[in-house]
């Protein structure tokens, strides 16, 4: 696998809104070096672009015309910035010969482990399979239990005499995005080699 990680995506926190794409290309027979050339030229392109975070390029290890481009964006806006770039458009056309594109696919934050694999395209199922779903349940829960205790001492607590729904209404309505933008993320990013 080729791979570029500028410097610009070391020095960036992890976020839940980052952005990778992998498209699956179909090689014509004796274009291969062509297709990595141009390839990495392609991926050179979109380094230049704001919130490039890296990408490569994986080959299928049972097909042997089948290539996977995988790159990442800080987000939804900038990779669709690339992807309806002039740029990008210029660069595709100059492959047309060289390769087919027949899937692609985004995943934004870690909804990728919650997909179901037959869904994805081959590109991120060689990147990685989900971790199981007790890995899962436990690393929810480390962020879960914390948040409730803590929004029950500090939120609930001081809302005494309100109905129950209010009160849990109330309270996974700041539990929810504290958890998805901040709690799991952090916790994942420390559960990494456990969880992989």
């Amino acid at each position: 696998m080729a791979t570029d990680d500028t410097g610009a995506a070391a020095e960036q926190p992890q976020s839940s809104t980052q952005v990778t794409a992998s498209v699956a290309r179909r090689i014509e027979p004796g274009r291969e070096h062509d297709f990595v050339s141009w390839t990495d030229a392609g991926i050179a392109l979109a380094r230049t672009f704001p919130g490039f975070l890296g990408g490569g390029w994986l080959r299928n290890s049972r097909i042997d015309n089948e290539y996977y481009v995988v790159y990442r964006f800080a987000d939804e806006k900038t990779m669709d910035d690339w992807v309806s770039s002039p740029v990008r458009k210029a660069w595709l056309s100059r492959g047309e010969g060289v390769a087919v594109e027949y899937a692609t696919h985004r995943l934004s934050g870690i909804e990728g482990w919650f997909e179901p694999q037959q869904h994805l395209t081959q590109a991120v199922r060689v990147a990685g399979a989900p971790p199981p779903r007790w890995k899962q349940a436990i690393t929810i829960w480390l962020g879960f239990f914390p948040m409730l205790l803590l929004i029950n001492l500090v939120v609930v607590s001081r809302i005494d005499g309100l109905p129950v729904v209010l009160t849990t209404l109330i309270a996974t309505l700041i539990n929810t995005p504290i958890m998805v933008y901040v709690v799991l993320p952090w916790i994942t990013a420390r559960l990494a080699r456990w969880l992989h």
